[in-house]
């Protein structure tokens, strides 16, 4: 699918789109919603669009999700029409009317399995497969032991080519469901693909070819066996690498040999030649942050290789100077990645982290109040706003971050009990005890043993009954 941009849109469409995302700027939350529906609505392959749309929509859903179980089991039996006539659509092969029908669910309930594994099979059958994946992440990070939602998306990223996110999917299927036959053969052919897309030979699956009809003979399938044990004898791994270099001579244009061999050096703890053989892919295909990340992780691997050898010669000065060369090359390496890809929120938040981690709080600032655009950074850059504020010794706008963070975390997972501790150590800086004991407390209350909650809770006990 040829991939919809802004500058396309049909100008009814691009308004809609540009009206949302000011909203959501804003904190207009239902008026994003509004507008960039309207957007989706006018240019369903508009993926952009549907990203924003989708975190808005998570947005509201969470701070309404206070709604007793009771109301919301109504909501369900009332939007039952709907969801069957959506998926009657679906069957009768009006695709794109299921997936407005499914987005309308979505719109109230965007957590819902049903209604997103739904929305996703419309999304695919309208041939928008990365919507698709995009509503069913959202869905796993709500219910990430849903085995409904783990097998579907696992399936769609097997289809769209993401052979190690699908079998990362179907590992985690088959550890919640170990003995299903079902799982574990979906784990299998993911495992299969996985290695297989590593040497280029995905296209062939996607023409219909079966595991046997890429083997030319029984000599390349033992070559395939013995890669995909990832041996690491010497001979071995020189074999592989042999038969890696004929494959690039015969096809040099191919990367994905390229990767395979990088993974091959790799492997053997020749990083030198494993990024050489990346750097080749990179100017073969400029611009692809993946294989820039496989870049940077092998550099990351050599340093900590060169690092571990120095210590083992007993060199600790030469040791920590290698350190700091590879926390510069870090810092140099994603600042230029984040110059180079503006629109990369993941990036923005990477680098805000760096930026705070290093010292330069207005500048990290700067890059997390971006990064608090996408879904999955949110909460984590209001915590990190909220401790650069508190070191610039300005409480009271880092509570407000905090607060907001808190108000979007509704479980007690390690995230939010992270957000809750720093809140009441910045509240026992402003002298709010009252602040400080709620944030321990409702940590104690969850796990008792979280680093000192417990001291300090006691403590702050203490001192009531000192006043009483």
């Amino acid at each position: 699918m040829e991939e919809v941009t802004l500058e396309s849109l049909p100008k009814s469409a691009k308004d809609f789109f540009n009206r949302g995302f000011t909203a959501i700027e804003r904190g207009n939350i239902d008026y994003a919603i509004e507008m960039l529906s309207a957007c989706v609505a006018e240019a369903p392959r508009f993926v952009r669009a549907w990203k924003f749309l989708r975190a808005a929509e998570v947005k509201r859903f969470r701070k309404k999700k206070a709604a007793s179980s009771l109301s919301a089991g109504i909501e369900t039996v009332m939007k039952m029409p709907t969801y069957l006539s959506a998926s009657g659509l679906l069957k009768s092969g009006k695709s794109q009317a299921a997936l407005m029908m499914a987005a309308k669910l979505l719109r109230e309930d965007p957590e819902n399995t049903k209604y997103c594994v739904l929305f996703a099979q419309a999304a695919v059958a309208c041939e928008i497969p990365e919507v698709a994946i995009l509503t069913l992440e959202t869905c796993r990070e709500a219910n990430p032991d849903d085995i409904t939602v783990l097998s579907w998306l696992g399936a769609f990223y097997q289809k769209s080519g993401r052979m190690r996110s699908a079998r990362e999917c179907f590992e985690h299927l088959c550890e919640l469901n170990p003995n299903d036959p079902a799982a574990l053969k979906q784990l299998k052919d993911a495992m299969a693909l996985d290695s297989m897309s590593n040497d280029g030979w995905q296209r062939t699956v996607e023409q219909g070819g079966s595991f046997r009809d890429m083997l030319k003979d029984e000599e390349e399938a033992a070559m395939l066996e013995q890669q995909a044990k990832s041996t690491k004898s010497d001979a071995g791994s020189d074999t592989l690498i042999a038969d890696m270099m004929a494959k690039i001579a015969a096809e040099p244009k191919n990367i994905n040999y390229r990767r395979a061999l990088a993974k091959l050096y790799l492997q053997k703890q020749e990083f030198e030649a494993g990024i050489a053989a990346l750097q080749e892919a990179v100017e073969m295909n400029p611009g692809d942050p993946e294989l820039e990340r496989a870049v940077t992780s092998a550099q990351l691997q050599y340093f900590d290789s060169q690092i571990e050898v120095k210590r083992n010669a007993g060199d600790e000065d030469g040791a920590v100077a290698l350190e700091h060369e590879r926390l510069q090359f870090r810092f140099d390496d994603l600042q230029a990645k984040v110059e180079r890809y503006p629109n990369d929120l993941q990036l923005r938040f990477e680098w805000g982290v760096m930026l705070f981690e290093n010292d330069y709080i207005n500048e990290a600032i700067q890059q997390l109040q971006i990064a608090q655009r996408s879904a999955k950074n949110r909460v984590m850059s209001l915590y990190y706003l909220g401790v650069c504020f508190r070191s610039k010794n300005q409480f009271e706008i880092a509570c407000r971050q905090l607060e907001t963070a808190i108000k979007e975390l509704p479980i007690m997972d390690a995230n939010k009990k992270k957000v809750l501790y720093e809140l009441g150590e910045l509240a026992l800086l402003m002298n709010d005890k009252a602040k400080a004991s709620d944030a321990f407390m409702q940590i104690y209350q969850s796990d008792i043993s979280y680093r000192d909650v417990s001291a300090r809770v006691e403590s702050l006990y203490a001192d009531n009954a000192d006043k009483a």
